[in-house]
């Protein structure tokens, strides 16, 4: 059962703001990056992951980067878990925004309304030659635009590039008028994500669901409980 004291929080917010990452999507059967069983640290290539994800990799080695995506970061069949699927209800019946690191598009099916993707979506995929939209399924058969036989690529921020201003310019807007801010699924260590917490209002309460332990220099509260089950719980009360 979830604390009278946490669910009346929710209840009594008039905008709340979900930072989540990769955790979020665990229970959908995605893996994480940096867990003991995440991309990064179970990666057997001859390189950093983190290389495979970046700029240098899709401008160098095209084709490199193209199997690395396709093997590695695609899950089509995965579907939202009950977390993306209340924090959506929160967004359609309450005023309330998702922030989410997560590129896996999960939150899209689950119906979230407030959704600001900071690093991108797999999903959308385009052609870097002629700029049309392309579909993933088409990507997932071959890197090159039959149209003009440009590189095709997704619309994610990769290593080496900056994130989109819009992104960050609703985001910040986001956390600053919200008087609930919930972390989910997410370290909050990976910067510049994790430095949206700092234009939070002083007046906001700060709520991190978690297993393990979160650390800042602030007053929150923090659950050590799996996010599913603390999500089974919580109503959305309008």
């Amino acid at each position: 059962m979830i604390d009278s004291k946490i669910q009346a929080e929710f209840d009594d917010a008039r905008r709340i703001v979900f930072l989540t990452g990769a955790g979020v999507s665990t229970a959908s059967g995605i893996p994480d990056y940096r867990s003991k069983n995440g991309l990064y640290t179970n990666d057997k290539s001859d390189k950093p992951a983190e290389y495979y994800l970046s700029s240098d990799c899709l401008r160098s080695e095209p084709k490199v980067f193209w199997e690395y995506e396709k093997s590695n970061m695609y899950y089509p069949d995965a579907k939202p878990n009950v977390i993306h699927e209340r924090q959506a209800q929160f967004t359609q019946q309450r005023d309330a925004t998702v922030v989410t690191q997560n590129i896996d598009s999960l939150y899209r099916k689950a119906g979230t309304k407030n959704l600001i993707e900071f690093h991108g979506n797999l999903y959308h995929v385009y052609c870097q030659k002629c700029h049309k939209t392309v579909d993933y399924k088409d990507y997932l058969k071959s890197m090159y635009h039959e149209n003009c036989g440009g590189i095709l690529r997704p619309d994610i921020v990769l290593y080496g590039e900056g994130l989109d201003p819009v992104a960050i310019s609703k985001s910040v807007d986001a956390v600053s008028k919200a008087d609930l801010i919930v972390i989910v699924g997410t370290s909050m260590r990976v910067y510049p994500f994790a430095g949206l917490i700092d234009y939070r209002s002083q007046n906001a309460d700060v709520l991190a669901v978690n297993e393990e332990q979160l650390q800042f220099s602030f007053p929150f509260t923090m659950v050590k409980e799996n996010a599913v089950d603390f999500f089974k719980d919580l109503k959305v009360n309008a």
